[in-house]
């Protein structure tokens, strides 16, 4: 059991630790495609060859970033066999396909067109150039859709069935897989918040060139250019988080849950805006935070767009009730119950499979009912107690808030950029409003990251929810080879975030010297 427990943790480790690397480019990755394709569209319209030269400075920071980030995601996709094999084997004919689908639609497309837009500059017309250009941000966007279709069927599983016979689930409906409303809105906000990310890096690093004086007139325009975009991006991640939040509360609500600190719900449920809460030890279900600043009400509204509705909480969910409208209490089906169903389930594989090496097709059907009927909680079985399926509340808080804070906090960074840029720009040349370009790079990084990490912990302890904890997928492989490979690959990935950064700015200091308007190739 304990040799179990240390290859689930490194096992989640490693995959965290790849997964976070690998979002540092993805978003950079998504949202410079669209800056520069939109560069070289006031290129091809204008015919001012200063915005041929803006675009090419971006594109090869964009070319930087795209090569760290196939890096990072083929060892993703590498660890599902090495790491996760019982879950790659349960859900594998489902997981599957979106990815393949990535690999053979979306990488293909990504690969062609992005070696015309980097080396066709006049050996192809303008015209062909600029829809290369553009292919490339569409590719770039269909390969996160893909994969994102394939994550979001894990926090909401849905077109598929089990067959007994296989001992895994199989899809039913593409379609329905393709068009999950959690991939949808999932797929949106990502796209959006890369909008956010590369609206700042373009204002940071324009901040930088302004700092040193440096290529002004292609700083301002390019700051025009990313704080437009980055407006857009921050305004539809605000909504699509809407949306995301309410999701969450009809599919995953321990999540919700978890995110709001909450353990106990109630009608009319306030929302943290801002709040502390108590060490683990002393946290109680009535009492858990330290301190908090809450909007009468806020959470029901927002989520049920009714001040009055109840909103269960952490011990609420576990126990199974709920509240009516007029204040009465529900009693719905309580973790241990479903713990028991889940078992139900089990148990009726195991009959299904010792009647089909005896060859009792009448015990077979029989075994195969009792497993579709129990199915919906096949993953509870798995769990030692109904608290085990708590996640990490405190990380889900404040992942949470300091995605929200600092989404706010860059809603009023584009307002005030753009406002700058059309009636006071000499404010963008100062030297505090420089720095605050440049810091929110950090700022915009920590709001992805949070923002990734709320995803995955809020739903743990499941890999699939509700049909399989984390505990049941990994591999029969030792301890010691995950804590190598772990240590391998933190060494690697900062290594080559470290190279990164060195080459951007190498380059960025490189270009900046001469007129980057004006390129002498």
């Amino acid at each position: 059991m304990y040799d179990l427990i240390g290859v689930v943790d490194w096992s989640r480790a490693q995959f965290a630790l790849t997964a976070m690397y690998h979002w540092l480019f993805v978003p950079l990755t998504i949202g410079l495609a669209l800056i520069i394709a939109i560069m070289e569209t006031l290129y091809v319209r204008t015919g001012q060859e200063r915005w041929k030269g803006i675009t090419k400075f971006w594109m090869t920071l964009f070319g930087i970033n795209f090569a760290c980030g196939i890096a990072t995601g083929l060892i993703l996709e590498f660890e599902f066999g090495t790491n996760w094999s019982n879950y790659s084997w349960f859900v594998g004919d489902i997981f599957g396909a979106p990815l393949a689908i990535e690999g053979l639609l979306a990488f293909f497309m990504e690969a062609t067109f992005v070696a015309v837009m980097f080396f066709g500059w006049n050996k192809v017309s303008r015209g062909f150039h600029l829809a290369s250009t553009w292919l490339t941000a569409l590719g770039v966007s269909l390969s996160a859709l893909w994969i994102l279709v394939a994550n979001a069927w894990m926090q909401h599983p849905v077109g598929m069935e089990f067959d007994p016979a296989q001992m895994r689930n199989v899809m039913s409906d593409f379609w329905t897989v393709a068009f999950n409303s959690f991939a949808i809105n999932k797929f949106m906000h990502t796209t959006f918040s890369a909008w956010t990310l590369a609206g700042v890096f373009v204002i940071g690093v324009s901040s930088w060139l302004l700092l040193r004086k440096r290529n002004i007139s292609a700083a301002l325009s390019s700051i025009k250019v990313g704080a437009w975009v980055g407006l857009a991006g921050i305004v539809l991640t605000l909504s699509t988080g809407h949306g995301s939040a309410a999701l969450v509360s009809r599919v995953q609500p321990m999540k919700l849950a978890a995110m709001e600190g909450l353990y106990r719900g109630k009608a009319g449920q306030d929302l943290v805006a801002i709040g502390v809460l108590k060490p683990e030890s002393n946290r109680t279900p009535d009492d858990p935070m330290a301190f908090s600043i809450d909007l009468p009400k806020g959470l029901s509204y927002l989520i049920y767009s009714d001040g009055e509705h109840f909103v269960p909480g952490v011990y609420d969910l576990i126990d199974g009730i709920s509240l009516t409208a007029d204040g009465d209490t529900l009693r719905g089906l309580s973790y241990a119950e479903k713990m028991e169903i889940g078992r139900r389930a089990q148990d009726a594989l195991r009959d299904y499979d010792n009647a089909r090496k005896a060859d009792d097709k009448e015990a077979m059907d029989v075994a195969a009912a009792a497993v579709k009927e129990n199915f919906a909680y096949f993953g509870y079985g798995y769990l030692p107690t109904p608290e085990a399926a708590i996640p990490n509340v405190a990380l889900s808080f404040y992942s949470f808030h300091i995605m929200v804070i600092a989404g706010g906090y860059l809603l009023l960074l584009f307002i005030a950029v753009l406002f700058f840029c059309y009636r006071k720009a000499e404010i963008l040349k100062r030297p505090w409003m420089c720095w605050i370009g440049i810091l929110s790079i950090a700022v915009v990084w920590i709001c992805s990251q949070a923002g990734w990490v709320l995803a995955e912990v809020g739903r743990q302890p499941w890999v699939i929810q509700d049909l399989m904890p984390t505990s049941a997928a990994i591999s029969g492989i030792p301890t010691y080879s995950v804590k190598l490979t772990f240590w391998m690959f933190a060494a690697i990935f900062t290594g080559l975030l470290i190279a990164e950064i060195s080459i951007m700015l190498r380059y960025i200091s490189s270009a900046s010297k001469s007129d980057i308007e004006n390129p002498k190739h």
